[in-house]
């Protein structure tokens, strides 16, 4: 108990000493702008080469495991798909122009886009163009991945643009047997209890949804290396709803090591934070964020589960049922740039990614110090004074905020109270509170309770 106390109060003191600074701060928020910018080219998609070689630069920053799970594989109610690739794909005139080409933007092309090599009229190649008339200057981003279909996205201007007459469209795409591609980064702790960490990796040339998430929990990973935790930290990266399904269908029991987790995304963007509750709504997880939160951003939001948004619905459907919340700025849906071109590299800043890294270290911090513990000598207030905890007059109007701790821990510690519980309702900070907690355990007036 003392050991898993001791690597608590470590991470939180590193936090505190090493990390906490602005200059430390935003050295790190640059050097994840600088990941986005290198990773947003990539050509990602559920399956296939652009995923994988995502997954190969994030292991630069920390060692992965990779996992291909073959196509076919049975995930509980899914199937792993057939892996998909496209080479090439393009709209042109009757002159041969280009009024579209993949090479310009990932966003494009529909994901996994049946291959198609045809001359239409512009009503007929109109029913497979997607754009967004209220912005008409951003390219959509729309996926078919389980229906056999086919088509381009584009800014609306350009589609108003085209005249009457004969276009071909070609895509030069190809699915078939390959696999789905998992990785995961394993911080091991004092305990085997873990906390789960969780991005999906499979949108195309999508700054803030998804390689926000991506690049803070893999930079949140590399910062753990060499420090003593009491949990152990698990990082997932995996494609959206298919990929965490598949990842789930293969843990077994070893899903019940699980205490508490987080989905990442929409990390980089402006916007206040927003927590998202886990389906339970009353985890540990859903009272420390929102404290932990409230405390470094009066201005975050708290939001009560949905089964719409992200990763969090697979982990929180009722045969899983993991303690895990989502953490992010303006959520899915809710600002412009979602699920556009304009949600590149430039709509998000080094500053924002910073600060979302830090709050999860935040977060992380506070559950390590979380515990509850019983009062050894709980028949009365135990003498302090003689053990080195107390000062030695007494008459004063005014109590130390470290004294009413130490006497706040002795009075709810009946093996019941966490230490987060304690700290909400003595209105002290949980980091002074779990300090105090430490105290009286070296002193032999406290046990961490099972």
């Amino acid at each position: 108990g003392h050991k898993h106390a001791r690597a608590g109060r470590q991470l939180m003191q590193r936090l505190t000493l090493d990390d906490g600074t602005l200059a430390a701060v935003a050295e790190r928020g640059a050097a994840m702008h600088a990941l986005v910018r290198e990773l947003f080219p990539l050509p990602r998609s559920i399956t296939g080469a652009g995923l994988r070689a995502t997954v190969r630069r994030l292991s630069a920053v920390v060692p992965l495991e990779i996992t291909e799970v073959p196509s076919g594989t049975a995930a509980f109610d899914w199937t792993v798909p057939d892996e998909w690739a496209i080479d090439e794909a393009y709209i042109e005139d009757a002159e041969g122009r280009r009024i579209v080409d993949l090479a310009a933007s990932n966003l494009h092309v529909v994901g996994y886009s049946m291959p198609v090599d045809a001359v239409f009229t512009l009503q007929e190649l109109k029913t497979h163009l997607h754009s967004m008339p209220e912005h008409p200057d951003w390219i959509p981003y729309r996926t078919a991945y389980y229906a056999p279909t086919w088509g381009f996205c584009l800014a609306d201007r350009v589609l108003r643009s085209l005249p009457e007459g004969r276009y071909r469209a070609v895509i030069r795409s190809r699915c078939a047997p390959g696999s789905l591609t998992l990785a995961e980064h394993l911080h091991a702790g004092a305990t085997p209890d873990e906390v789960l960490v969780f991005a999906h990796n499979c949108h195309p040339s999508l700054a803030n949804d998804n390689l926000s998430g991506l690049v803070v929990a893999t930079h949140l990973a590399d910062w753990l290396r060499g420090r003593q935790t009491r949990y152990s930290y698990r990082f997932v990266f995996a494609p959206a709803t298919i990929g965490s399904i598949t990842w789930l269908s293969r843990q077994g029991a070893a899903l019940g090591k699980i205490r508490h987790g987080l989905v990442l995304s929409l990390l980089g963007g402006p916007g206040a934070f927003h927590y998202k509750k886990s389906r339970n709504g009353s985890c540990p997880i859903d009272r420390t964020a929102p404290r932990v939160l409230r405390a470094a951003y009066p201005d975050s939001r708290v939001l009560e589960f949905s089964p719409w948004g992200y990763d969090e619905r697979q982990f929180g459907s009722p045969g899983i049922s993991l303690p895990m919340g989502r953490l992010t700025r303006t959520p899915n849906g809710e600002f412009p740039e979602y699920h556009t071109s304009a949600d590149n590299p430039d709509f998000l800043s080094g500053g924002q990614l910073g600060e979302a890294w830090l709050a999860c270290l935040r977060i992380f911090a506070a559950l390590e110090s979380d515990r509850r513990y019983v009062n050894l000598a709980p028949r009365g207030e135990p003498q302090l004074g003689r053990r080195g905890l107390y000062r030695t007059t007494g008459g004063h109007r005014q109590v130390p905020e470290r004294q009413l701790a130490l006497l706040w821990v002795l009075s709810e510690s009946d093996g019941t109270v966490s230490l987060e519980d304690i700290a909400e309702r003595a209105g002290l900070p949980l980091a002074l509170i779990s300090e105090a907690a430490g105290d009286l355990a070296s002193a032999g007036l406290l046990a961490e309770a099972p």
